[in-house]
């Protein structure tokens, strides 16, 4: 598949706000962290920018951005439909929470329902997100079991890596919640290593044949192709990265995406409030240059079943 950056965009920056969202508002809710405006107003202002800047992006994708609206109506069958739905709906939580937060320093009472209510909200705004992809049977490398617990871990992850810095940023450094991030870094770790090797060992699940139902008549193969260039289809869907490429992308979303901001947040726990502050915002810049390139990947590695139409032989 074409890796359209809006759609890049959309997926890591929206998923790291609602990670920091989440973040933010358990460590209130559960009065961990005391409920300072000026951290507040950042951390809520960043989430919700990331948010709404992701959202907004999603849409430059779109043929007719303009009727982007329409989706909203099919929920009942459509992913990308409750996607939308609970983005706007997480809003109204994240914004009293906020208020709660940054107008009253509090965050306990009512605004702490509103915290717990935005965290559930963001939750299954990301969970709808990955659902968007895994639902999708015509692409193999997306229709797999892992692809929605990535996007949930991911996304708490990155929120994490920015949670950490702002509290470091904030003089309020709290030394479990670098453990968490460490964690958090090592399951991703894991999962995308499990999700890499599920594809590149998974057998071909159809080809030629299935696709135009004439396997029973022997081997397939096009006398002409279906266009004279290259069309639309095939600059979408019939994007393709060699094995070696991708190889070597994979180790450098390895290196950014996980062991470097690992190493980093590691320095954290140095006693030196300078150090420490300046390696968890440093471990924030690694880490979305790597979740860039993650997400590139799975656009680039994932092909289209369409593609059996213009010669690919399996997919």
């Amino acid at each position: 598949m074409h890796p359209a950056y809006s759609v890049i965009l959309f997926t890591t920056a929206s998923g790291a706000g609602y990670g920091l969202l989440i973040w933010l508002a358990l460590l209130g809710a559960a009065g961990l962290v005391a409920p300072e405006r000026g951290l507040g107003a950042i951390g809520f202002g960043l989430a919700l920018a990331l948010i709404t800047v992701g959202l907004l992006a999603s849409t430059f994708h779109l043929g007719h951005p303009e009727r982007a609206w329409r989706a909203f109506s099919q929920w009942r069958s459509s992913w990308l439909s409750r996607e939308g739905v609970m983005a706007v709906v997480t809003y109204a939580p994240a914004g009293l929470a906020a208020i709660g937060w940054v107008a009253f320093e509090t965050a306990g009472g009512l605004w702490a329902v509103a915290a717990w209510a935005a965290i559930a909200c963001a939750l299954l705004t990301v969970y709808c997100t990955g659902m968007i992809y895994a639902s999708l049977r015509t692409i193999p490398q997306w229709h797999q079991p892992l692809v929605t617990p990535l996007y949930l871990v991911l996304g708490l992850m990155t929120g994490a890596l920015l949670t950490n810095a702002l509290l470091h940023a904030f003089g309020t450094p709290l030394a479990g919640f670098s453990w968490l991030v460490i964690a958090l870094l090592l399951v991703g770790l894991a999962l995308k290593g499990a999700y890499w090797r599920a594809i590149a060992h998974a057998a071909p699940s159809y080809n030629a044949e299935d696709a135009t139902g004439l396997g029973r008549f022997g081997k397939v193969r096009p006398l002409d192709p279906p266009h004279t260039q290259p069309n639309y289809v095939q600059r979408e869907m019939g994007y393709h990265v060699a094995r070696k490429h991708a190889q070597k992308l994979q180790k450098m979303a390895v290196l950014l995406g996980f062991l470097a901001p690992l190493m980093c947040t590691a320095l954290t726990f140095a006693p030196s409030v300078e150090l420490g502050m300046s390696a968890a915002i440093a471990a924030v810049l690694i880490a979305g240059a790597g979740m860039v390139l993650e997400r590139w990947l799975f656009f680039a590695q994932a092909q289209h079943l369409v593609t059996l139409y213009y010669g690919a032989e399996t997919a």
